[in-house]
């Protein structure tokens, strides 16, 4: 990832120099993690550059926001039209965007009601989060020693910062081991996500993914794949996934805006299928690219061109 410092930041409704764009050292947020977020990508194809799935990112940010209790100044066309401003100043043909919702500088206690609601809509070119090759050969995964937060914890279905300290550990710890990333079991030691990715598996030509209830983000990629996947005839199973079901999977896969969809090659050291991107893996990429690509025979509406 390069950073343009050259580039523009949408803050509060203004559009800032990027090196202007800056919050006070006592903001609510650096002290207690009180933010929302969404991580959104635009791709070039050949009718132009499109925001993927734009209305569902920012509704879900809204409703991370809700569940904290944040009363957003903004409606969601209006936030929706800032991230196409945004991209369109920066003169970004493909990027990856981030809004992000938090508490600035008020009272410095828990209540976070009385710190003032900073909106931030930032947008930079950023490849493969796995790396370029992850698409193809995949990535090695270990099981993680940390959990991920129980339902009566922190509410997994908001997309907040807070709940990326728990997942940091969880990639910390995978790169320490030598992996690329890290996969927590739930409350219950049940598959859950990646450290910032949702996962399925594929055995016996049937797709399984684990259920929101076991901690999962409701990912929007998560979502699309299940879509695709109902489009190809594939059985989707949203159900419990236990920790040795990985290791007898015939595919297994990370899915999310960043990592797109990686296949998983192998899982705590054991090759997974024939260690290679598995055939319904690459089927659903094919299928995911063309879409981003707009080449797809299936009008999903998922792309938001920018004029």
């Amino acid at each position: 990832m390069a950073w343009d410092e050259s580039g523009k930041i949408w803050f509060n409704g203004e559009i800032r120099n990027w090196k202007e764009a800056n919050i006070h050292v006592l903001s609510h947020v650096v002290h207690y993690g009180s933010s929302v977020f969404e991580g959104i990508r635009c791709y070039k194809n050949k009718k132009g550059s499109a925001v993927f799935r734009l209305q569902e990112h920012v509704e879900r940010l809204f409703d991370s926001g809700k569940i904290y209790r944040m009363d957003i100044s903004y409606s969601q066309e209006e936030i929706c039209q800032a991230i196409l401003d945004t991209i369109k100043i920066n003169e970004l043909r493909e990027c990856y965007i981030r809004p992000v919702v938090f508490r600035g500088q008020g009272e410095l206690g828990v209540n976070p009601l009385n710190s003032p609601l900073e909106v931030v809509i930032a947008a930079w070119e950023w490849g493969s989060y796995l790396g370029k090759e992850a698409l193809e050969v995949g990535v090695d995964v270990g099981i993680a020693t940390w959990r991920r937060m129980a339902p009566d914890t922190l509410p997994n279905m908001a997309k907040a910062g807070a709940n990326y300290m728990n997942s940091q550990l969880v990639k910390m710890e995978a790169i320490s081991n030598g992996y690329d990333e890290g996969i927590m079991l739930d409350y219950q030691g049940n598959v859950s996500e990646g450290s910032g990715e949702n996962i399925f598996l594929v055995k016996d030509g049937e797709l399984y993914t684990p259920p929101i209830a076991s901690s999962v983000l409701k990912g929007i990629t998560r979502d699309s794949v299940i879509k695709l996947a109902n489009e190809m005839d594939l059985v989707v199973r949203e159900e419990q996934v236990p920790r040795e079901m990985l290791y007898l999977a015939d595919e297994v896969f990370f899915t999310g805006t960043a990592a797109e969809i990686t296949p998983i090659r192998s899982v705590d050291k054991i090759t997974i299928g024939e260690g290679v991107r598995g055939s319904v893996t690459e089927k659903l990429q094919k299928c995911f690219f063309d879409v981003l690509k707009g080449e797809s025979r299936y009008d999903y509406g998922w792309l938001t061109y920018i004029e």
